[in-house]
């Protein structure tokens, strides 16, 4: 199990990788300042997407994380 440290890093640095740096600090500064339902948010953000294709990305998300690690 990673820290919460590695933790920390690893999601700010799939941030700035998906979303650049100015785009990044944006997202965190808007979850910071607006009042967030994690819960709510989580129930919506696939809600386009069937249970395969969800477990097939996040497949092939760990196969792409596997191979960064390896190297």
């Amino acid at each position: 199990m990673r820290t919460d440290n590695e933790i920390r890093v690893h999601g700010l640095r799939a941030l700035v990788d998906n979303l650049g740096t100015v785009e990044a600090e944006k997202f965190i500064s808007l979850i910071l300042r607006e009042p967030f339902d994690y819960t709510k948010w989580q129930q919506h953000l696939w809600s386009d997407k069937s249970v395969a294709e969800i477990s097939d990305a996040a497949m092939e998300s760990r196969k792409k994380n596997k191979n960064l690690t390896e190297r």
